[in-house]
C-alpha cells in the first residue's frame, strides 16, 4: 500500500473525529432521535386473580411518573429532565437532556380500578392491577360438550 492510499484512509479518519458531534445529532436522523423518543418495553401478564403492567424504564424515579386513569384508559407517562454544567478553565459547557414518552392501554371491564398499586424497582415500573369477584367467578371455566 502507498503512501498516498495510507494518508487517503487517515484523513476521513481525523475529518471523523472533528465533526463528531454534529455526526451524532444528525446521522442519518437517527442517534439524535431515537434517544429522545425511545418508547420502553412493555410486558402485560394475567393470572387468575390480577392482570399485571410491566415496563422497562432504567434511570428514572418514582417522582418522574404520571399514572391516570380516564374513563376506561389507563396512561402511564413520564418526563425527565437533566442538566449538566461544567466549569473548566478554558471553557463552560452546560448540556441538557430531556426525554419523555407516554402509554395508554385500554382497560378491561374486569379490573378493580379503585385499587391498582404501581410500584417501581430496579428500573421496573409494575402495575399491579386486581380482578374484580365476578371477572375471577367467571374465569374458571366451563366444558361445553360437543353434541
Amino acid at each position: 500500500m502507498s503512501i498516498r492510499s495510507l494518508e487517503k484512509r487517515r484523513l476521513p479518519a481525523v475529518l471523523d473525529d472533528l465533526f463528531k458531534p454534529w455526526n451524532e445529532w444528525f446521522d442519518e436522523g437517527t442517534a439524535f432521535f431515537n434517544r429522545q423518543l425511545t418508547i420502553p418495553a412493555v410486558n402485560v401478564s394475567e393470572t387468575k386473580e390480577n392482570f399485571m403492567v410491566t415496563l422497562a424504564v432504567p434511570g428514572m424515579k418514582k417522582e418522574d411518573f404520571n399514572i391516570r386513569i380516564d374513563g376506561n384508559i389507563l396512561t402511564i407517562s413520564c418526563e425527565k429532565e437533566e442538566e449538566k454544567e461544567e466549569h473548566e478553565k478554558a471553557f463552560n459547557r452546560k448540556e441538557y437532556n430531556y426525554s419523555s414518552f407516554s402509554r395508554s392501554f385500554t382497560l378491561p371491564d374486569a379490573v378493580m380500578r379503585d385499587n391498582i398499586n404501581a410500584t417501581y424497582e430496579n428500573g421496573e415500573l409494575k402495575l399491579l392491577m386486581p380482578k374484580n369477584e365476578k371477572a375471577k367467578i367467571t374465569e374458571t371455566g366451563k366444558q361445553i360438550p360437543v353434541k
